[in-house]
């Protein structure tokens, strides 16, 4: 559906985009990570046509993306991360202004703003969107991404400022939108990208450091050791003299970075040999979230 082939984009003498390359695929969910600041919305406004990029290729669906009135955003909706709206409009008001806008006939106006409204959890609310609440102007914002329906969803951090209903709310409207179209969703929240993504490209400094599913990504992390924790005090105290090698992260917690399945096998079997009843022993999985930070500290 999309690609990008050796992209890069300078501001002045400030290299934002780096020969990016990266990949999405029909019906699925790229979710686009990086820090603020990383050059994902810079990325995502050369993929509209709004930035020219400075060297490569953009491509969705084999079209060569152009800068300015490009043919290719004709089967592209964009979600903007604060998107903006006439206050004094219904939704359906509004959906079809937009639906005016952007040409669609009047056979398929009144039907297809009824089936998003309703996807988005609108089809109901007849106020007035100066009274919506911060998570039914971002429904609001994906219904009018979503009209025409293109091929191509492109969404800036849509569940950035969202409390966790709100954020469901707006994943599970993504999550059955798949369906139908093909989905980039740009974000620094980790967990919104392990619940609904199905492949994720992690952006640094410009550059793509690292790109594919979650179990690609993860697949060769070594494990990061495991730790126990203890009932009482005493218990750690009792065990630490045994196996001095744990180091303490507070009074009944024993922690082993970096071990590897003998060492916990090791600590288990020392356990029942010396009937200590331990509250719990956890072994560390590699993680999104240590991915991430690794990337970024580097």
């Amino acid at each position: 559906m999309l690609t990008l082939k050796h992209v890069s984009k300078h501001f002045g003498s400030h290299e934002i985009i780096k020969d990016l390359s990266l990949h999405v695929k029909e019906h699925t969910i790229y979710g686009f990570l990086g820090q603020n600041g990383a050059g994902k919305t810079t990325t995502m406004k050369m993929i509209l046509g709004l930035y020219p990029v400075d060297s490569g290729e953009i491509l969705v669906q084999d079209t060569p993306v152009t800068y300015g009135e490009t043919k290719t955003n004709h089967y592209i909706g964009y979600l903007p991360d604060v998107p903006e709206f006439y206050g004094f409009m219904t939704p359906t008001e509004y959906l079809t202004l937009c639906a005016d806008i952007a040409g669609l006939l009047d056979t398929d106006k009144k039907s297809q703003i009824s089936e998003i409204l309703e996807l988005v959890g609108l089809i109901d609310t007849n106020k007035r969107i100066h009274g919506f609440s911060r998570g039914m102007k971002q429904r609001l914002g994906i219904a009018q991404a979503l009209l025409g329906t293109p091929k191509l969803l492109i969404c800036d951090e849509p569940t950035s400022a969202l409390d966790p209903v709100g954020r469901k709310e707006i994943l599970d409207i993504l999550h059955t939108a798949k369906k139908k179209t093909t989905i980039i969703f740009s974000t620094h929240i980790l967990s919104d990208v392990e619940r609904i993504c199905d492949e994720i490209g992690i952006l640094h400094n410009g550059r793509l450091a690292h790109s594919g599913t979650k179990e690609e990504l993860l697949e060769d992390r070594p494990d990061n050791g495991f730790f126990i924790e203890f009932q009482t005090p005493s218990d750690l105290e009792k065990f630490h003299t045994i196996y001095p090698e744990g180091t303490r992260s507070d009074i009944t917690t024993l922690q082993y970075p970096d071990s590897k399945n003998a060492d916990m096998l090791t600590a288990l079997s020392l356990l029942s040999t010396h009937s200590i009843v331990p509250k719990r022993v956890e072994q560390w999985e590699p993680t999104l979230e240590s991915l991430f930070m690794e990337v970024i500290e580097k």
